[in-house]
């Protein structure tokens, strides 16, 4: 029998799907009870996307919601996976973790990234004036770590941000993010689970390239997708809800919640083009049951010399979900 993974190296990634049949508010109500079960398993840390408007997502305001779970759980580490920091002040940023730090000290995250994060009309509507350029993100970066130092900065200051600075993280998914992260001496979040083969290449630049004054080791945290259950029949079951919202917006143009498997199962594609575009939808996903699961997670951070994986689980059941974080440990049953 396989042995999981330690639950110190899992953590989980959080969009709050809306699922199809479902609304906001229950979408976040079940994002508690996941970040509580998390907790409760022993996992490592529970962060919350920043995604705007997108039907399907809730989780837009990562601060916000961080703050809940945080005053909801014990132990777990809390955060925003990540801030898409060329949309944000610096200084409210700053202010925002630095009073979340100085409520739950030792438990907050502050992962940064510079993705689209939404559509191009969100994108503007959070901040039109953003800029995401490589240099222009470093300088972002800069000055929200000289917030949390205490720095006066044309003379203005982060006061809740002064001695309560938040565990500070690098997320990307290229080669200048791994830069970035190797020359500030941060640890790194690769999202590279649509091509897994990115990920040590990326662990590899990262390291290589890693600079740190303060005698800090590199710490690399790496995305996968999960679907686990009971069997690899049901994991497959579980696994056509996201592969139809996939290719329905890949091949047919349509945006389209998180559906009921049950519904995927029947509008699959029949065409040999559209169901190899349905199964490759999971690309780069570990999917099956608690044995398979746990046997390729220990192989991928063994390939890539990751120190934590960081969990997307689209399962369209709430119940589904909650028990594919089960089958990764040994609460399974």
């Amino acid at each position: 029998m396989t042995e999981p993974i330690s639950p110190s190296r899992l953590a989980v990634h959080d969009t709050s799907p809306i699922v199809d049949g479902s609304t906001a508010r229950q979408s976040l109500q079940n994002s508690l009870e996941l970040a509580q079960l998390a907790d409760e398993l022993g996992f490592a840390r529970y962060w919350a996307a920043e995604l705007h408007g997108m039907r399907g997502v809730a989780s837009c305001a990562p601060a916000v919601l961080a703050a809940l779970v945080a005053s909801t759980t014990q132990r777990i580490r809390v955060g925003a996976g990540g801030v898409l920091l060329p949309y944000h002040s610096p200084l409210v940023i700053s202010e925002q973790f630095g009073t979340l730090e100085a409520v739950h000290p030792d438990r907050i995250d502050l992962a940064v990234g510079r993705g689209a994060g939404g559509p191009r009309a969100a994108q503007f509507a959070v901040r039109a004036d953003t800029d995401a350029t490589t240099a222009g993100f470093a300088e972002q970066v800069r000055l929200l770590r000289s917030y949390f130092a205490q720095e006066l900065t044309d003379k203005v200051r982060s006061v809740p941000g002064f001695g309560n600075e938040p565990q500070l993280w690098m997320l990307g998914g290229s080669e200048d993010s791994a830069q970035l992260a190797a020359a500030l001496g941060l640890p790194y979040a690769f999202g590279g689970f649509y091509n897994q083969d990115d990920t040590a290449g990326a662990a590899e630049t990262y390291r290589m390239a890693f600079s740190s004054t303060d005698g800090k080791a590199p710490y690399l945290a790496a995305w996968v997708g999960v679907i686990a259950a009971d069997t690899d029949e049901e994991a497959e079951f579980l696994a056509s809800s996201y592969r139809l919202k996939s290719v329905a917006s890949r091949l047919w143009g349509r945006k389209m919640k998180l559906p009921d498997p049950h519904v995927a199962q029947k509008h699959k594609p029949t065409d040999k083009n559209g169901l190899r575009q349905f199964h490759r939808a999971t690309d780069g996903f570990i999917i099956g049951s608690k044995e398979r699961v746990r046997f390729e997670l220990a192989e991928f951070l063994s390939r890539t010399g990751a120190d934590e994986l960081i969990l997307r689980m689209p399962i369209y059941d709430h119940e589904c979900k909650l028990r594919s974080m089960k089958l990764l440990t040994s609460e399974a049953r």
